[in-house]
């Protein structure tokens, strides 16, 4: 069942949540639609148990849902931002007046597994860096391009959608910053260092001119045909380089992403300054990579002290 099933009340309904979404919470495209097939779902199985209205709702059809989801096979990972996604919905219902109390308010979620991804050694990075510059080494717009944006993915912790964004502007070359907006539209600057400089320097001035095309205005990185780059290309070009890394995990832009978190930790920097340069709504969030540096940790103290 779709969307298209839902009754005309509320298939309304959540035509004005979408808005409400949109234009006030200004939440970004691939979260609303998530969001929405999450309520839709809901509003289907609630009308599956003879709730016709919104009012209708109580916390014995959330958890009906849930628990169908459950019996359907979906992870916790899954049901954890189903569940999330609902009490957001139950809580705009409530400040709008359309139900009494906020009947979500007390459903509670399995909570998810948090998996990291596998990050790369310090050599690791290096090396992929370092393989990059190598087929830059012709003047090559994209081999300028892709080490530019390795560079600054490793240096910055920046998600790829993030990446994409930039425009030319966004980027401080006097003070070594970037201005990037994240999840919620959110506004944060991200400092790097001087390889990514350099290398960002040798893009704009000799890589950038030769693919501008018209229409891609001040995108800071372009695809091949000229225009802004998208995220899927980004991911490309990471597994790419990754595989000329010899026994390298083959990770993507967020494996570079916990790669640069885990390398800040390790390097002594403190919890809530990696939290500020990833972005992180809860230092909870951040706080998933001491265990990537603890686990590092007592590898190299049993591979290393003698009484290990």
């Amino acid at each position: 069942m779709g969307e298209a099933a839902l009754p005309e009340p509320m298939a309304a309904l959540l035509a004005d949540y979408e808005r409400h979404l949109v234009s006030e919470r200004d939440l970004a495209p691939h979260t609303v639609r998530a969001y929405l097939a999450d309520v839709s779902g809901l509003l289907e199985h609630a009308g599956r148990m003879g709730r016709d209205d919104v009012s209708e709702l109580d916390l014995r059809t959330l958890r009906s849902w849930l628990a169908h989801q459950q019996v359907t096979g979906r992870s916790r990972t899954t049901l954890a931002r189903r569940a999330t996604a609902v009490r957001v919905f139950t809580a705009w219902l409530a400040r709008t007046g359309r139900i009494p109390t906020d009947v979500g308010a007390s459903l509670r979620s399995p909570k998810a597994h948090h998996m990291l991804p596998p990050v790369l050694r310090r050599d690791e990075a290096e090396e992929l860096v370092a393989a990059a510059a190598r087929l830059a080494d012709d003047g090559s717009p994209l081999g300028l391009r892709d080490t530019a944006m390795l560079e600054l993915l490793y240096a910055t912790g920046m998600r790829v959608g993030e990446l994409v964004a930039l425009d030319v502007d966004d980027v401080d070359r006097g003070r070594n910053v970037a201005r990037v907006f994240g999840k919620g539209r959110k506004e944060r600057t991200v400092p790097f260092g001087r390889p990514a400089a350099e290398a960002l320097d040798a893009w704009l001035a000799g890589g950038r001119p030769a693919l501008l095309a018209p229409g891609a205005g001040p995108a800071l990185f372009l695809g091949a045909r000229g225009g802004r780059i998208d995220q899927r290309a980004v991911r490309t070009v990471v597994h790419r380089r990754i595989a000329d890394v010899p026994g390298a995990p083959d990770i993507g832009p967020h494996g570079l992403r916990h790669t640069a978190a885990t390398h800040l930790l390790e390097g002594g920097a403190d919890l809530r300054s990696v939290q500020e340069l990833l972005g992180h709504a809860s230092l909870a969030t951040t706080q998933l990579y001491t265990h990537v540096s603890t686990d590092r940790l007592r590898q190299a103290y049993r591979q290393a002290h003698p009484r290990a």
